[in-house]
């Protein structure tokens, strides 16, 4: 399944997450003007769940070299897809939880969020001396949170039948329900696949999906100001 958009205005403008789509996109550039050396960046700024593992045990790996990572992966990409993927997701869905949670708790939000998948990709592959990037944690927190948010919004869809690619209206909790099972399903397989890691951090995924869930709840219930309900007389 394919979301083309959401039939869910949201109530303000989105200056978090067009300002997070566009860092990514000027970070990727960046990435692109590097030539040889993007093999270097990356492994210095993705998150490597071996040097997480051996932190402790090797002397030349710093604190910040170590940990800042597990931020500035977030927004890191591995090739066009994997932005406008990432991207078109984020377009898409964080409007509607920028607009619940406020701009500043969004984008606190969406930082923690990237850092508790990134550390359950660690801890699920902890020998991976792969570099680990992209904002698929982070955004899969947004998804989590709109699916128990809006879980009946209408999403138009791209729906592959048989030989044939539909274009069907499908209520949130479907569409993102589904993802989640893919991710889910795809990080078990992965377990029993392999020991040094997938090429694609499922396990990130659906950390960030459940994560954004819980820290959704958590930040509506003790920091939204919910509306005062008066009675008149």
């Amino acid at each position: 399944m394919i979301p083309i958009r959401d039939r869910n205005p949201s109530g303000t403008f989105p200056y978090v997450t067009i300002g997070i789509i566009i860092v990514n996109i000027f970070i990727f550039l960046y990435e692109l003007s590097l030539g040889s050396n993007l093999e270097v960046f990356l492994k210095q700024y993705g998150v490597i769940p071996y040097n997480v593992k051996h932190y402790y045990q090797t002397s030349d790996l710093t604190f910040i070299k170590t940990f800042f990572p597990f931020i500035s992966s977030t927004f890191l990409h591995g090739g066009f897809i994997h932005l406008i993927g990432n991207m078109w997701f984020l377009w898409i869905f964080g409007d509607n939880i920028e607009d619940k949670l406020g701009h500043f708790k969004y984008l606190g939000f969406y930082i923690l969020c990237g850092i508790i998948a990134s550390s359950v990709h660690v801890f699920f592959n902890s020998r991976a001396e792969i570099p680990c990037i992209g904002a698929s944690g982070a955004i899969a927190a947004v998804l989590g949170a709109y699916m128990v948010t809006f879980p009946r919004a209408r999403v138009i869809t791209i729906v592959p039948i048989f030989f044939f690619l539909q274009i069907i209206e499908l209520p949130a909790v479907v569409v993102l329900g589904f993802w989640f099972f893919i991710q889910f399903f795809s990080g078990a397989v992965s377990i029993t696949a392999s020991t040094s890691g997938s090429g694609v951090a499922w396990w990130a995924h659906a950390g960030g999906f459940v994560s954004g869930i819980i820290l959704f709840y958590i930040i509506r219930t003790l920091f939204v100001r919910k509306p005062v309900r008066r009675r008149y007389r």
